[in-house]
């Protein structure tokens, strides 16, 4: 297998990196880890006429603290959250779920930027980080805008970047020290996209209770009122999930059973259902 021609441009700054995707009209992809854009390369499943490297751009492997949140470049890899290698202070959770993510040589090289634009709606980066409150910074070689990582992902593997626009940094807000969670993926075996993903986050202190059903469709599914969820003592509410994923559009069938049960798995948890 191998992938069409394409041109290689290694770009030395954001505003470089934006310029050239803005110049190729979308017809340019912008690749890190290349742990997803790779294969779809050689399988042709992707043909751009120029790819972007960004492995170059200092800024996009960096990381921030600040008080009420943990600020991380978009080619952070998935193994330096792993591992620790940038502070995760209040945010222990990122270190769980990157751990639980395909293989180490797939987390020594993939990005968490990468995966959330991917978008593949089996990945756990959008789905943990959705439930999570997380923002993605996108920057268009003038300046950034803010836009929740729910919406962020339009669709199956759709995200909402214009022409000459890049994932620059993911704001992920930090609990507070009351705050619960749970995340939970369901798999055919350890490493494997999810069949169904369950998150929930209860933070009173910030008055927060949210749960995710990920692995869906297209976009996760956020339920920002999740007491609607966990209503029923020991268990899911079953009928209001269903009408969740009825709203969402997503298709009825056996497989909806997963979802009920990484979502009352995710709430057991966090001490919740």
């Amino acid at each position: 297998m191998k992938p069409a021609a394409f041109d290689y441009v290694r770009a030395g700054s954001l505003a470089d990196a934006a310029k050239v995707l803005a110049d190729a009209g979308g017809a340019a992809k912008a690749i890190a880890g290349g742990q997803s854009l790779g294969p779809m390369l050689n399988l042709r499943l992707a043909q751009p006429r120029l790819l972007v490297d960004l492995t170059a751009i200092a800024e996009l492997t960096a990381s921030a603290e600040a008080p009420d949140a943990l600020t991380l470049g978009a080619c952070v890899t998935t193994a330096d959250i792993e591992d620790r290698r940038i502070p995760l202070g209040g945010l222990p959770m990122l270190a769980e779920v990157a751990g639980g993510i395909a293989y180490r040589a797939v987390r020594n090289r993939g990005t968490i930027g990468g995966s959330v634009c991917h978008a593949d709606p089996a990945a756990d980066w959008p789905a943990a980080l959705a439930a999570l409150g997380a923002e993605c910074i996108v920057f268009d070689g003038r300046g950034t805008r803010r836009i929740a990582v729910d919406q962020f992902t339009a669709g199956a593997f759709e995200v909402a970047l214009a022409p000459g626009e890049l994932l620059q940094a993911i704001r992920i807000p930090r609990p507070s020290r009351s705050a619960r969670w749970g995340y939970v993926k369901i798999c055919r075996k350890p490493g494997e996209f999810a069949l169904a993903i369950g998150a929930v986050l209860s933070d009173p202190d910030r008055g927060v209770f949210r749960a995710v059903i990920g692995a869906t469709q297209g976009r996760p599914i956020v339920i920002p009122d999740a007491g609607a969820i966990f209503a029923q003592a020991g268990a899911v509410n079953e009928a209001e999930v269903h009408r969740r994923l009825d709203a969402a559009g997503h298709a009825r069938g056996p497989a909806r059973r997963l979802f009920l049960t990484a979502l009352a798995r995710a709430g057991a948890k966090a001490g919740i259902a």
